[in-house]
């Protein structure tokens, strides 16, 4: 009997322990199809699987707690980090795995060029790094998500209630964007100079309302990386793995600088990969 306790107690600790790696503010997200009709995917052969995703987006203190500096231009440890380009993004996810244990879900090739890395049809080659960036798909590690991934868990998942943003039909309730995120609200159209007097900037995360899975913040604070290359959507039939090659990373999700379209779930942005502004940030995902 003692016997059997003891195996029991084992059991009830490796349990413990496995639920303790992931942290408390990672989202299970459960997979399937899209439910929500505003979504890019809906009504199409996309499907996706059971993963985690961050409840907000990557703080300041969460950055610096990993990578020992911040080059944010508006600092604050409940902040979301900004002026982070795709590739700092992807080594922070690798250095957190490494720092919490897990297996890096990234192989970093700083030497070689990648060669999916397009120019821009119009402006030609604005990445020079282009780094090769594979995954290690068996990997544990943090990871960006892909941007159905994204698009699944800002519109609800299976929970969704057909929002036209990321938990409500009204952007103030759930967004930081260009009219509300300074002294004042703003009106008439969009001018750099007018958010600049306004004192526009980033906000806490997670002061406004969250979505159906409780995300905060996917329909505006700041811009939101993804894995994908911002290929055409129809071009590969909105295929959950996304376009092979391309001239940017895509980014989703609005900031507080942008306009409201852009806080759509389904608004698809694109930014070269060594590309970084004060309303450029992340989350972090991890596979189940």
């Amino acid at each position: 009997m003692r016997k059997l306790i003891l195996v029991a107690v084992a059991i009830l600790a490796i349990a413990g322990a496995c639920s303790a790696a992931v942290p408390s503010n990672l989202v299970l997200v459960k997979g399937g199809a899209f439910k929500n009709p505003n979504s890019n995917y809906h009504g199409k052969d996309v499907t996706v699987s059971d993963f985690y995703i961050g409840k907000y987006d990557v703080t300041q203190q969460e950055w610096n707690e990993v990578m020992g500096s911040n080059h944010s231009k508006f600092k604050s440890d409940n902040l979301p980090v900004e002026m982070v380009s795709w590739y700092d993004s992807v080594e922070y996810c690798n250095a957190r795995s490494l720092k919490e244990g897990l297996r890096p879900y990234y192989s970093i090739d700083k030497q070689n060029t990648d060669p999916n890395n397009l120019p821009d049809p119009k402006f030609g080659q604005l990445d020079s790094m282009k780094w090769t960036v594979t995954i290690n798909p068996e990997s544990n590690g943090y990871r960006l998500p892909t941007e159905a991934e994204w698009e699944y868990a800002a519109s609800g998942g299976q929970l969704s209630k057909g929002y036209k943003y990321s938990g409500s039909d009204d952007i103030e309730d759930v967004a930081w964007y260009w009219r509300n995120s300074g002294d004042i609200a703003l009106t008439g159209f969009w001018n750099w100079p007018a958010l600049q007097q306004n004192h526009n900037q980033p906000k806490p995360v997670g002061s406004k309302k969250p979505n159906e899975l409780g995300l905060y913040d996917m329909s505006g604070n700041v811009r939101q990386w993804c894995w994908d290359w911002h290929g055409d959507l129809e071009a590969h039939g909105a295929n959950p793995k996304g376009s092979q090659s391309g001239f940017g990373r895509v980014w989703k999700g609005g900031g507080w600088m942008g306009a409201e379209f852009c806080c759509e779930p389904a608004f698809r942005g694109a930014l070269a990969a060594n590309g970084a502004g004060p309303d450029q940030g992340f989350r972090v995902c991890r596979n189940k």
